[in-house]
């Protein structure tokens, strides 16, 4: 079968197509029929490592997320995951093998969720690391609330830094799904644009508009829950926005790894400072973000495309490093790779 590997860190060139053996799923394990393979920026992180030029043995097969049809089970998985359609999560993490840039992947059953007939592939293999990242960065509130779905932030103010990202974009759709009222910063009118079709209320433009004065003109006591992708460059922002006992979920460190916590402005209301990376995060969250983000799929509440605000850049398996590469040159929208047709 044809794979995608890289047996030294560095720039997407090291990405390397290969024939690799049809792997066999063991016991506890599945099978995918790779239709999708999802790009995030976690994937490309990985690849360079912390030193470039660094070997990797055995050679890592890349990228976390995808989508297919599960074509062989290990022993003591239901035969009736045959056939099926599902999603696939972390299925790199520990697992030089397992990535889903390649055209059969063998996961552990449990990294496998139902996709079903409503949903595409395309939606499938933007499922992972972007929406379970939302999931946290929206349940990790002291009031919670500690699941999504309907109702669930009625009366509650979400702030969404970055709403036209892959994970803003995640945060904005599950934060719809569960009624809350979604304000966003974003850095032009088109990315404006694309949260706008993801569902976001209110459009705060920070290169133009002071997002202290207006997010306080939307929401007079402060918003519940902050989305942060860039902590060094809105911590103090931040701060001044949040309302009591609300919290700040940080995801990554766009503009800066060093942040000054601002801690008078942040004790004041009780706040919390989260910081949220999906491998390592509790185990009763995860079960309960995998829940959340299958129902939302089955209500037909998220959405890919440029009718939900986030545009796909599709690659052939062999443009992998073309793909990577659009990944960590910023590219606005979902980059996926197409194993099949």
């Amino acid at each position: 079968m044809r794979a995608i590997e890289y047996s030294v860190t560095g720039e997407p060139d090291v990405l390397t197509l290969v024939d690799r053996p049809l792997p066999e799923p063991g016991p506890g394990e599945v099978r995918v029929r790779i239709h999708r393979s999802g790009v995030n920026p976690t994937d490309w992180k990985s690849r360079r490592g912390a030193e470039p030029g660094t070997p990797v043995q055995p050679p890592q097969v890349p990228n976390q997320d995808g989508s297919g049809v599960v074509d062989a089970v290990g022993q003591g998985v239901e035969a009736a995951w045959l056939g099926l359609r599902v999603w696939v999560w972390e299925a790199a993490h520990q697992r030089p093998a397992g990535g889903t840039a390649q055209e059969y992947s063998v996961v552990p059953a449990r990294h496998v969720m139902l996709l079903p007939d409503i949903a595409s592939f395309d939606l499938g293999a933007s499922l992972g690391v972007p929406f379970l990242t939302a999931h946290r960065c929206l349940t990790v509130t002291e009031d919670g609330p500690t699941r999504l779905g309907p109702g669930t932030l009625e009366g509650r103010a979400v702030l969404v830094a970055g709403g036209a990202g892959a994970v803003g974009n995640a945060a904005i759709q599950l934060a719809r799904w569960s009624d809350a009222t979604i304000i966003t910063t974003v850095s032009n009118p088109k990315k404006g644009n694309l949260a706008a079709h993801a569902g976001a209320d209110h459009i705060i433009d920070y290169t133009q508009q002071d997002v202290v004065a207006e997010v306080r003109a939307i929401a007079p006591d402060g918003v519940n829950t902050i989305v942060e992708v860039s902590p060094a460059v809105n911590a103090a922002l931040d701060a001044d926005v949040l309302a009591r006992h609300g919290s700040v979920a940080v995801y990554a460190n766009n503009g800066g790894s060093v942040m000054e916590l601002p801690v008078r402005p942040s004790m004041v209301p009780n706040a919390r400072w989260q910081f949220v990376l999906v491998y390592n995060a509790p185990e009763t969250w995860r079960a309960r973000a995998l829940e959340d983000v299958a129902a939302a799929v089955l209500d037909g509440a998220v959405r890919v495309g440029d009718e939900a605000g986030l545009p796909l850049h599709r690659y052939a398996l062999e443009q992998a490093a073309e793909a990577h590469a659009a990944v960590e040159s910023g590219a606005v929208g979902k980059v996926l790779i197409d194993v099949r047709p």
